[in-house]
């Protein structure tokens, strides 16, 4: 009987360390990150062993623990794993930007159809004028609507000289001689007037043998400064062909487009081999531009390095549920990033202030040069003088 028992004992417990190394072999994950193996599966066995020797934790509350976990990853998808290092300017995140809008694409506009007598007869003379500064799109499609006011159009395009646009509109970015050559290059005109005037009269229509203008139906005023339409007698006439502008696009937008993003068009420029001068920029200005150009680098490559961190924790948490683990790393690395933000912030303003205090230095050596001079040829003019 006691060797029964003994028998008895001894397949029990070779039974229980069989269901043992069973469980062991079910909760070892497949594939871990590399470099870590060997701490996970010593962290694994210290696990097993307590749970062996507790015994405290149930089927039922792995089954609850595992469907909350899987209600925080429904609820956190589409974002990166380790959170941002928090703002004090703001206490929740800000939304993702949706996308813009993909570009609006202008068909053709119809043209009209032209018989056998209408191709025999005299073209149209059409005269179309402006600045056509920045030449885009819109100048293209409002001179396209020009061209195809009558089936035969002959299309003259006016340009006013720098002088005239200078004195009542303001400075332009191309100079006359390439606004003259970007309207050369429209397929839709036949001749381009250099140095057209800016209000139409009719002995200009009449050198020019032209039938119809035509333009956008806004009121431009003249030159006088009463605030006459340009084109009021063209449109008296009836010789006025109206066209439509373009919506979104115009020389003053892309101008406004440029002045927004100034310092970033300096920092592209200056990467681009421009000096400061050919940008007409202030020492203390190109410096400042190259010091956030690096540090904007540099931030861009820790976020990058978050976000490969973040997936591969994220790996680590789905393939060993460390899930404590992973939550002090969060801590840690937004914690590195606060830090890094403050260093960056303050590295930024010691260079700048070290930046000021060398131009305050070089200003003030160069007055006291100057009073240096001054006194001597003072001394020198009195002795002369005696």
């Amino acid at each position: 009987m006691e060797w029964e028992a003994i028998d008895h004992r001894e397949q029990e417990d070779k039974n229980e360390n069989e269901n043992e190394n069973e469980m062991m072999t079910r909760r070892r994950p497949k594939k871990l990150v590399s470099g870590s193996d060997q701490t996970l599966e010593e962290d694994e066995n210290e696990e097993e062993e307590d749970q062996r020797g507790s015994s405290t934790t149930t089927t039922d509350e792995q089954e609850q623990r595992h469907s909350e976990l899987q209600e925080d990853e429904d609820d956190d998808a589409g974002e990166t794993f380790i959170s941002p290092p928090p703002s004090s300017s703001s206490a929740s995140p800000s939304p993702p930007s949706s996308p813009p809008p993909p570009p609006k694409r202008y068909a053709p506009l119809p043209c009209p159809v032209a018989d056998d007598a209408t191709r025999l007869k005299k073209p149209v003379r059409v005269y179309a004028d402006g600045i056509y500064d920045l030449f885009h799109f819109g100048h293209a499609r409002s001179l396209e609507q020009a061209k195809k006011s009558f089936p035969n159009t002959y299309l003259l395009v006016g340009c006013c000289s720098d002088a005239l646009t200078n004195k009542y509109k303001g400075k332009t970015v191309m100079n006359e001689a390439e606004r003259y050559e970007s309207l050369r290059h429209c397929k839709w005109v036949d001749e381009v007037i250099e140095d057209a005037p800016w209000v139409i009269t009719n002995e200009f229509l009449d050198e020019h043998q032209i039938d119809y203008v035509a333009h956008d139906s806004l009121p431009y005023a003249d030159a006088s400064g009463t605030g006459n339409d340009v084109y009021a007698f063209v449109k008296a006439a009836g010789k006025f062909k109206e066209t439509k502008r373009t919506d979104g696009i115009s020389t003053s937008d892309l101008i406004m487009r440029i002045l927004k993003d100034y310092n970033q068009y300096v920092m592209r420029n200056l990467a681009r081999g421009y000096t400061r001068k050919d940008l007409g920029v202030s020492y203390v200005k190109e410096k400042q531009l190259q010091v956030n150009m690096r540090i904007t680098k540099l931030r861009q490559k820790v976020k990058e390095q978050q976000e490969r961190v973040g997936q591969r924790l994220n790996t680590v948490a789905n393939a060993a549920d460390l899930i404590d683990w992973v939550e002090n790393a969060d801590r840690w690395v937004s914690g590195f990033l606060e830090k890094f933000e403050e260093g960056c912030h303050f590295m930024e303003s010691a260079i700048k202030s070290q930046i000021q205090k060398g131009l305050l230095m070089q200003q003030n050596q160069f007055i006291l040069r100057s009073n240096n001079k001054l006194m001597n040829g003072r001394v020198e003019a009195s002795r002369q003088i005696h």
